[in-house]
């Protein structure tokens, strides 16, 4: 009982930090939640306009209005998700105080948040599409969750290796970013793999964020299979920053947690 009493009491911790986290990031602004679901929405819009212009069509079987939204929004989940929990820490310092509440908490909550709110948008935004259009499909949504999810933990166990690698040394609070950067151009989100080259493709694989974007537009589309993408790999890398993340978090859990 004991255990399951604890678990139990950290997942009411996790719910807690997560309710006071939307309150801060939402409640203060005065677009509030429609912030979340205006960014992706620009992103679309601009590529969509770019590709207009320069006469560029999406794949066979895609609208293009989907065809950018299965790929910005995965990347959405993992980029903000690994950002802000990278920085989740050093942003709730103070909440260290109470004694119920460890880092990894604070870490985790935000994860949650954040592939909750964007899984809100991803819907939205292709709810609205389909009621626009009259034509919404998924051919398979067990593939589709599978690949939101996998980028939501892989942004999870990529921001606990930050944040516990920022303990070490802030240098890794700047040059976060434009390692992040390069990821958007070489994640799927503009082609697919099945379209390019094999000598570019090759390169391309070793990226999990590409595989879950892979993922998600396999799931989604009824004329499209990602025959390269692997949910195994993107797990292998999952695990392997999970491992990294918690031993680092081990490591320097004494400098952050207030005693």
């Amino acid at each position: 009982m004991s255990l399951w009493s604890g678990l139990y009491a950290q997942l009411w911790v996790m719910q807690t930090l997560a309710i006071r986290e939307t309150r801060t990031r939402f409640g203060n602004h005065q677009l509030g939640y429609v912030w979340a679901l205006m960014e992706p929405l620009i992103w679309i819009g601009t590529f969509w306009g770019m590709f207009q212009i320069v006469q560029r069509e999406a794949p066979t079987g895609m609208d293009m209005v989907t065809f950018l939204a299965t790929g910005i929004v995965p990347y959405d989940i993992f980029s903000k998700t690994a950002e802000r929990c990278a920085a989740s820490v050093d942003a709730n310092r103070g909440l260290l105080f109470y004694p119920q509440v460890r880092p990894l908490d604070i870490v985790f909550a935000r994860g949650a948040l954040e592939f909750a709110t964007y899984v809100v948008v991803f819907v939205a935004i292709l709810g609205g599409h389909g009621l626009i259009t009259g034509e919404l499909g998924v051919a398979d949504p067990l593939l589709m969750v599978q690949g939101l999810v996998l980028a939501s933990l892989l942004g999870t166990s990529v921001g606990l290796t930050l944040c516990a690698l920022s303990t070490h040394n802030k240098l890794v609070d700047r040059i976060r970013g434009p390692l992040m950067r390069p990821l958007f151009w070489l994640s799927g989100l503009f082609f697919t793999l099945n379209n390019i080259p094999l000598s570019v493709r090759k390169f391309l694989m070793w990226n999990p964020v590409l595989h879950c974007v892979e993922l998600v537009r396999s799931g989604f589309f009824e004329s499209y299979q990602g025959h390269h993408m692997s949910p195994q790999y993107v797990l292998t890398w999952i695990l392997v920053f999970s491992f990294v993340g918690l031993t680092l978090e081990r490591s320097v859990r004494h400098k952050v947690e207030v005693t």
